[in-house]
This record gives C-alpha cells, structure tokens and sequence, in this order.
C-alpha cells in the first residue's frame, strides 16, 4: 500500500495509498487544534484517574490521592449546615414547648424547620397542604380529637396513636356495634348522630336512636355528642367527619368501629424535629392557644369507658 501512495496534484496532499473503484482517499492530517485538544484530554483523563476514585474494585473502587467522593462532599456541607443552623437548633432543644409560642423568633424558625420537615415525613397522609383525607384528619381546621394546643399536638407527634409497643402512646377503642345492637338500631342511632350536626331533621327514628346514643354512646362522647378528648372521641356536632358524614359511612363506622393509627415519631425523628413540626401544626388555623389537663397526657387506656349495653 505503501508503494502506492501518490501525491495528488489538485490538493498537493499524499493519498493513503488504497484505491476502490477509482477512488482515493486523501491522508489529510487533522488540525493543530484538534490534535492539541484530544492530548489534553489523555492527559486529563489520567490526572482524573490518579487524582479521583476511577478504577472499580470488587468493594467499591481506587479512592484517588485526593480520596474525594461526592458522599464525602455532601456530608462535609450537611456539617456546614448543621454548624450554621446550632444557635437555633439548641435555642429550640432547650425551650420547653408550652413556652414556644410566647418566643416569636423561635416559634417562626421553628414554623420554618416544621414545614420543611412535614413535607418529608407527613404528606403521604395528611397531604402537601396538611387537608387529609378520609381517614386522616384536616389540619388546618380547628377540630381535634386529642388537643389542639402545642403541647398536645407535640405529643402526639411524639407518641403517635393507637401504637402497640409504645405504654405513652394515646389510645382510645370503640365498639364495633354490629355485634350489640341490630339493623333497625343502628340505622336509628344514625339517624339521631345526623341530627346532631344539622344533617337531618328529628324523627321518630332518630328519637329512639337519641335513648340507644344515651346508653351507648354518651360515655365517650359525651351526653350532648360533643366528644370528649381524654378518650379521643371526636365531636358530633361540628359537622367535621373523619370518615364521612353521609348516613351509609355512619352506619358503617358505628356497626364495625374504626381504629386508626398514627406512627409515633420520637424513635423516628429528634426532639427538635418533633418540636417544629408540633409548630407548624399549630400554625396552621387550628393551632389552640391554650393548654388543659385533658390533652396534657394520654389517657390510661384501662379507663376508657365504653359502657355498652346489649
């Protein structure tokens, strides 16, 4: 092939040597530039070899005479931002939460910190916008089954409900009906729940369901349907249900029950975690300014009355 190379007279440019069908190719050699640019990345991808983690080993890879690793980098920031944030993560860690909202700065930073956090850990339940859904309680109004103060919202947050290996946990049951009372009973019962919020006009129906409410349902929410909090059991008045207020989802909550659950967050999340998302609730309407033993603690679950009568 060699002997074949010619050059060729309208270009002045030596051929390769190769010919096919009469035709040749030019040996044109590439630009100074281009030349220049491809050693520079050889001598790059070299450096980058010895200087960063490159080469793949069977546990990870050759770590680099700098040993940086985008890990390493990320942690190195998170510390950053961990030493940036100290003066108002302690301020907050050592302020006792009945106190929070009476420090304004720190009740806002916390507010802040609670958002971004409830957006992490709460909204696959109760929604970016906190609104929930059947099932999972709106927080952005005022109706509270356990406390609407900051302190009992922060334990909540921090002992969940209905938590099986958790004593602090609140805890409240009631009876699935359908096993105590028949269908005419229950529809009564429904029927007399209705009127309580205004959905439905007194009845004959809904007179008898006001003796069966009296002598099954009064202990835990009371005489007037208004709930009591020690026990978790919501108001019957408002017109806020958790999971429908339709005559159909009534009948259903009172012949099987409900028993929803909250995960406790405090071998989850850290104190001061816990204690700005229990802001952030607070903030966001329904949020109540003052405490009362009632929500205070949890309920001994041994007291919780029901008294059911067949």
């Amino acid at each position: 092939m060699a002997e074949n190379k010619r050059i060729d007279a309208p270009t002045g440019t030596q051929t390769v040597g190769h010919e096919w069908d009469g035709i040749e190719e030019l040996d044109t050699p590439m630009p100074r530039w281009w030349v220049f640019t491809f050693w520079v990345c050889i001598l790059w991808g070299i450096g980058y070899v010895v200087l960063f983690p490159a080469i793949p080993l069977f546990n990870g890879a050759t770590p680099g005479l700098w040993n940086w690793s985008s890990r390493g980098q990320l942690e190195q920031q998170m510390k950053a931002e961990t030493l940036r944030r100290a003066p108002i993560t302690n301020a907050l860690s050592a302020i006792p939460v009945e106190e929070l909202a009476g420090n304004e700065k720190l009740y806002q930073a916390a507010i802040e910190g609670g958002r971004a956090a409830f957006k992490v850990h709460c909204v696959q339940c109760h929604g970016s916008g906190a609104a929930g859904s059947k099932g999972y309680p709106n927080l952005n109004d005022d109706d509270w089954l356990w406390g609407g103060d900051l302190p009992a919202i922060h334990y909540t947050l921090t002992h969940g409900v209905r938590q099986p290996d958790h004593e602090e946990t609140r805890f409240s049951q009631m009876p699935a009906f359908g096993g105590v009372l028949n269908g005419g009973e229950i529809d009564a019962v429904a029927a007399y729940v209705q009127t309580l919020s205004g959905k439905a006009k007194p009845s004959a129906r809904s007179a008898v369901g006001a003796t069966l409410f009296a002598n099954n349902c009064a202990s835990c929410h009371g005489t007037d349907g208004k709930g009591m909090r020690e026990f978790g059991a919501p108001n019957l008045t408002d017109g806020i249900w958790l999971y429908g207020g339709d005559a159909a989802s009534i009948k259903t909550t009172i012949t099987k029950a409900r028993y929803g659950v909250m995960p406790r967050w405090n071998n989850r999340l850290d104190p001061v975690t816990i204690k700005m998302l229990a802001a952030y609730v607070h903030s966001l309407g329904g949020g109540e300014a003052t405490a009362t033993p009632a929500t205070a603690t949890a309920p001994d679950p041994e007291k919780v009355a029901t008294n059911v009568q067949p």
